[in-house]
């Protein structure tokens, strides 16, 4: 049956060796840098976070990013893939009135030609009932041109969204548009705070059914009160690499958003007078106090360092001395004062002594953190990031 093996040009039926063989073994990003993506081709990305802190300003930058009139095709740092051949199609169905003085803000006289041929909006509640019908999102899309879906928002094209029924069809809609070969982000919000939970920051503390954030490939949050200059963006799920957390700064003027800049991995091992420990790169990446899962995330980060050939890992003296980490300047410099002085407090491992640029494995390479010696490390490690959070 042709008419079932392809739509919207995009073929669905395909043998199992160009399936999984042929796939790219990278991310291909709409929005996103390297591993660090924020949004996936083919798996859509929903923008999570209470009223009035940014979402429809964050949807509205990616808007004209990818349909290239944005003059800047990077959004808080990331870029954007523009699709200049198919249309963005925004369902503008919570306050159309407001979401259009948002949009009024970044724009001029100037982009008049490119949002009249690149943008269509649909203003106001959608004409079908997406709980019912859920193949008209896909005949309204493809009617429209579109390469590129957002709905803003979620709560206002089905109901109630808490009901699973509604969770699922909301999402086969979504998957069928996705299956077109269209992009698709969606606006949404979490549950409201509660006693025991006064900042719901959990994918679950996303409203409605599992249904709705089981069908994309990227959650981002922002959290903040209504109008803060400043709010925090947090990547609930991903599709690679966790991005952030990150400080937004909007300037509600001309509806920009901007990022407080955080050191990186590779600034904090580069700009360290000395070797690094995990518990000295978690503190200064999120600040004192981090939890256990930030601390394993600055592990992550680290031993990618070391991987992709900025840094070496230099193993402490002793069960009780914390690993540390070195940019690969340094350890030569250290190798050099060895030889003139003697051995140094936290001498270089002898398997790390043969490096090559691609850091290959030895089979004399322990893995890292296996047996009570660095598990012994690893709690040193936490113990040194209390004390100094206290």
């Amino acid at each position: 049956m042709p008419h079932r093996a392809k739509a919207g040009g995009v073929s669905r039926l395909v043998n199992g060796a160009s399936f999984a063989l042929d796939a790219p073994t990278h991310i291909p990003p709409v929005w996103g840098s390297g591993q660090e993506v924020l949004w996936a081709q083919g798996e859509p990305l929903m923008i999570c976070a209470p009223q009035g802190v940014g979402k429809t300003t964050l949807a509205q930058n990616l808007t004209l990013a990818r349909i290239g009139s944005a003059s800047d095709l990077d959004v808080l740092g990331y870029a954007v893939t523009p699709d200049r051949d198919r249309r963005v199609l925004c369902i503008a169905a919570d306050r159309p009135s407001q979401i259009a003085r948002s949009m009024r803000r970044m724009v001029s006289e100037r982009d008049r030609r490119a949002l009249a041929e690149r943008l269509i909006v649909w203003r106001g509640p959608l004409p079908f009932d997406l709980t019912s019908e859920p193949d008209q999102l896909l005949a309204m899309v493809e009617s429209a041109g579109a390469g590129t879906l957002v709905i803003d928002s979620l709560k206002d094209v089905a109901m109630p969204l808490s009901e699973d029924r509604v969770g699922a069809a909301v999402n086969i809609a979504i998957q069928k548009v996705i299956a077109a070969g269209v992009e698709v982000c969606t606006l949404h919000h979490q549950r409201k705070a509660q006693a025991d939970n006064k900042r719901p920051a959990m994918l679950s503390d996303v409203y409605g059914s599992t249904w709705l954030t089981s069908g994309h490939g990227s959650v981002v949050l922002l959290w903040g009160q209504p109008g803060d200059p400043v709010v925090e963006l947090v990547h609930l799920k991903q599709p690679g690499e966790q991005v952030g957390p990150l400080e937004l700064v909007h300037d509600h003027i001309a509806g920009t958003i901007g990022v407080r800049e955080r050191p990186t991995i590779a600034q904090i091992l580069s700009d360290a007078a000395e070797d690094v420990t995990v518990a000295d790169a978690a503190m200064l990446l999120w600040g004192p106090g981090p939890s256990r899962n930030d601390i394993e995330k600055t592990r992550r980060k680290l031993d990618g360092a070391v991987k992709s050939g900025l840094a070496e890992r230099v193993n402490g003296a002793g069960p009780r001395e914390a690993v540390r980490y070195s940019v690969i300047d340094r350890v030569g410099e250290r190798d050099k004062s060895t030889a003139l002085h003697g051995a140094s407090r936290t001498p270089v491992n002898a398997d790390h002594a043969a490096y090559t640029p691609d850091h290959a494995p030895t089979a004399s390479t322990p893995p890292p953190f296996k047996g009570a010696r660095d598990a012994e490390r690893e709690a040193t490690e936490l113990a040194l990031i209390d004390g100094a959070a206290a």
